[in-house]
């Protein structure tokens, strides 16, 4: 084990094949699935990137779980469910970890951070002699924001710093400029010895240099740059020559 591993939380996930019931049935035919023995991780930064329907959510709240986090997003102290809808593929995960141990942790996932809002509010209300939940999140109700303001609250104040942060398509709410600041905030956690794993359609967000990226085909993976990204080259062809890809588009 090399330092530069050492220094991840997590450095790797396997995928534990012998007790997979059958490659035919969801989620154990996607293609991330049939193909994924070890995946290794930066200590900073992994992005999980891909078209739709490749698998990315599915994988990162299969990790998410592994390592004990609320399937629908949160602390490990989040224990709320709206829909138990999660697959199974979390029983066939194991997570190798470095020989360091995260003081901070957060699974953040789009889709469902409302039900993650209203699970703070329910807890709230309760009576406890504890502060708050809310203040970690900036101190006022993530409802009472718009959607990308109460996104950016939980970037911006609950996480805190040498932290694991797993990230399902956090840009969801994010304008560009957010997106921008999203990714100085990151900047900034891993300074503070954070490590991230992101599944994004952004390439803004992609653009962490000190990071690794890999890209899920309907045939696995493969480690790719920004730059071979479709998400990188669509978006520049339609920026530079936006009026032949509408007409291409529109005929």
């Amino acid at each position: 084990m090399s330092i530069y591993e050492a220094d991840a939380y997590v450095r790797r996930i396997e995928l534990d094949r012998s007790r997979i019931p059958s490659y035919q049935q969801y989620p154990y035919n996607l293609g991330v699935v049939r193909n994924l023995d070890s995946l290794k991780l930066h200590p900073k930064v992994t992005y999980i990137v891909g078209e739709n329907g490749m698998g990315k959510s599915t994988l990162m709240e299969a990790v998410a779980v592994a390592w004990g986090f609320n399937p629908e997003g949160g602390t490990k102290n989040f224990n709320f469910s709206t829909q138990a809808t999660h697959s199974p593929l979390h029983e066939h995960i194991r997570l190798v970890r470095g020989r360091n141990r995260p003081r901070d942790g957060f699974f953040f996932r789009a889709e469902s951070y409302y039900n993650l809002a209203t699970n703070i509010g329910v807890l709230d209300r309760e009576f406890s002699d504890a502060p708050p939940i809310i203040n970690s999140y900036g101190g006022k109700s993530l409802h009472e924001q718009s959607h990308g303001e109460s996104f950016f609250a939980a970037f911006l104040h609950r996480f805190g710093g040498r932290g694991l942060y797993m990230l399902d398509e956090p840009e969801a709410a994010l304008s560009p400029l957010r997106q921008m600041a999203m990714l100085s905030r990151i900047h900034e956690l891993v300074q503070r010895n954070s490590q991230f794993i992101i599944s994004t359609h952004s390439p803004i967000l992609m653009a962490y240099p000190d990071s690794i990226i890999y890209n899920l085909t309907t045939e696995g993976m493969e480690v790719t740059t920004l730059e071979e990204t479709d998400h990188y080259i669509i978006m520049k062809e339609f920026l530079n020559h936006k009026d032949k890809m509408l007409r291409e588009l529109f005929d």
